[in-house]
């Protein structure tokens, strides 16, 4: 009998190794043959850890389970398995499973890491066999026509980046692959690189081809060393594999693992370039643009985890199959991540176009305390907070722009009435203030002022000075948005501006007084 265990972090976080460990030694105890493989994790959190088991219906689930249910596990495994108390009856038949799109996880929870015979029997390096027998410029009109834009916040379409790099001429050239997880709530990256890390390399290696580049690099955050060690661990074998030395058109690509010193702005790719070179990681004025001037001044493209793995699908399958997912502009799949006070917390790709109420209240089924729902932080710290008259807003780029907020990176963190706005507009500042590089003034002194601005408006009773300060706060934000010199002060604005906005009796203010 064959059980699958995730070894993704979370999973051992909370006990799956202990887990594996009961359970195999309870089968050499009964003298039960039993083999335990673990697998990626498909990302349903709130069960984690998940056993599964193959079946005729295909495979069953079991959770959460802990190591102190390992005997009754194996008992009911040999006798009546759907009346275990953990029986969760076939995975892939759960709704919040069975409902989802997806495309950069269709492996997770399915594949062994670090195996790539299973990566290659699920599809693995198909799209770089495409790639390797076209010309360049071809994969580059594949990915400008599938739609794909970057999913690391910015949404910037890939293949103008692309193009741009491709026409850029340099004997040199580098792909980047920005790692640097950072947002509060915010995971996808984290799971795909532990548990799929050949899709990332696939993708990098496409890149390669396509734009003229014979290097690159991942950076990632230092507080993912699984992350770190299963990457590396893949570059070694897919570089003995071949797949390293040559993709079939005489072009060497080679491919290294960088990790981040704790920065939050080295998530902002010129402060990341900065930091891959050595240097401190501080933001650079652009012009020039890293795809014409980038690491080491030469042309390089930079794009985020997701970004990079959604390629080898559009190469594979085509633009049109990728276009087809999403609506408007906004268009393949995105891997929400549901965290934060809610009661099924773990990861969601759909195709563009879901409401941010089917998302919290269908998949994540409303808040893990039972309380109503207040507000929902999207698109990481940083990230605007919604209110529930705007859940039935789409998730897609454009129409998140137009309620004044963004989608970013797919994180969506979930609070209850009982949290104070006015004290996460208040962290938002701290935040900006502690992580800034320092180099703009709007964000180095913009996010102290802040701070202090916030604390005169909860501190005072007087209406009209409150009203004062509220004005100032919001002239602040204006100033942060639109002066700072990259994301980091520009996108501190959101919080704080749509928490005086949609809950201003947490700053004391009357309704009336929030309205600009």
């Amino acid at each position: 009998m064959k059980l699958f265990i995730p070894c993704d972090s979370l999973a051992r976080a909370v006990g799956a190794d202990a887990l594996a460990e009961a359970l195999s030694r309870e089968a050499e105890r009964r003298q039960f043959p039993l083999t335990v493989q673990r697998t990626s994790s498909r990302g349903l959190y709130w069960l984690e850890p998940l056993v599964e088991v193959d079946s005729d219906q295909g495979r069953l689930g079991f959770g959460p389970v802990g190591a102190a249910d390992a005997a009754s596990l194996l008992d009911a495994l040999t006798g009546h398995a759907a009346e275990h108390p953990l029986a969760l009856g076939p995975v892939e038949d759960m709704p919040y499973l069975k409902t989802q799109q997806r495309l950069l996880f269709a492996r997770a929870g399915i594949t062994r890491p670090l195996s790539l015979d299973d990566y290659r029997a699920h599809g693995g390096f198909e799209g770089l066999s495409k790639a390797a027998l076209m010309p360049g410029e071809e994969v580059v009109a594949q990915v400008l026509d599938s739609g794909l834009r970057g999913r690391g916040g910015a949404a910037f379409p890939a293949g103008i980046k692309w193009r741009t790099v491709r026409e850029a001429r340099a004997e040199q050239k580098y792909i980047v692959c920005n790692a640097d997880e950072g947002d509060s709530g915010t995971f996808a990256d984290r799971m795909l690189m532990e548990g799929d890390p050949f899709l990332l390399i696939e993708g990098m290696l496409i890149a390669g081809l396509a734009v003229g580049a014979s290097k690159g690099y991942i950076y990632v955050r230092s507080e993912y060393p699984d992350a770190v060690q299963a990457l590396n661990e893949a570059v070694i074998l897919a570089r003995e594999a071949g797949y390293l030395d040559s993709t079939g058109r005489g072009v060497a690509f080679d491919l290294d693992v960088r990790v981040g010193a704790g920065a939050y702005i080295c998530g902002e790719e010129t402060a990341l370039l900065e930091s891959l070179e050595g240097k401190r990681g501080i933001v650079r004025a652009k012009p020039p643009l890293p795809a014409l001037q980038g690491l080491f001044g030469q042309p390089t493209l930079v794009h985020n985890v997701l970004t990079l793995a959604s390629v080898p699908t559009i190469l594979a399958r085509g633009a049109p199959y990728y276009r087809d997912f999403g609506v408007g502009r906004s268009m393949g799949t995105l891997p929400f991540q549901l965290a934060g006070n809610v009661r099924h917390g773990g990861l969601v790709e759909r195709a563009f176009g879901l409401t941010l109420r089917e998302l919290v209240e269908g998949y994540g089924g409303g808040t893990a305390s039972g309380r109503p729902l207040k507000a929902v932080q999207v698109g990481g710290p940083l990230g605007a907070w919604v209110p529930p008259e705007h859940f039935d807003t789409p998730l897609d780029y454009e129409a998140f722009a137009a309620i004044g907020a963004m989608l970013g990176h797919g994180g969506v963190v979930v609070a209850d009435d009982t949290l104070n706005l006015a004290g996460m507009a208040r962290f938002a500042l701290a935040f900006c203030a502690e992580e800034s590089c320092g180099k703009c003034t709007p964000c180095r002194i913009g996010s102290t002022r802040g701070m202090e601005v916030v604390d005169r408006l909860i501190a005072s009773t007087d209406a009209a000075y409150r009203e004062d300060q509220a004005n100032l706060l919001r002239d602040l934000c204006d100033t942060m948005q639109y002066g700072s010199l990259c994301a980091m002060g520009g996108m501190t604005a959101y919080p704080v501006a749509s928490a005086l906005k949609h809950f201003p009796a947490d700053f004391g203010l009357a309704p009336q007084e929030a309205v600009q």
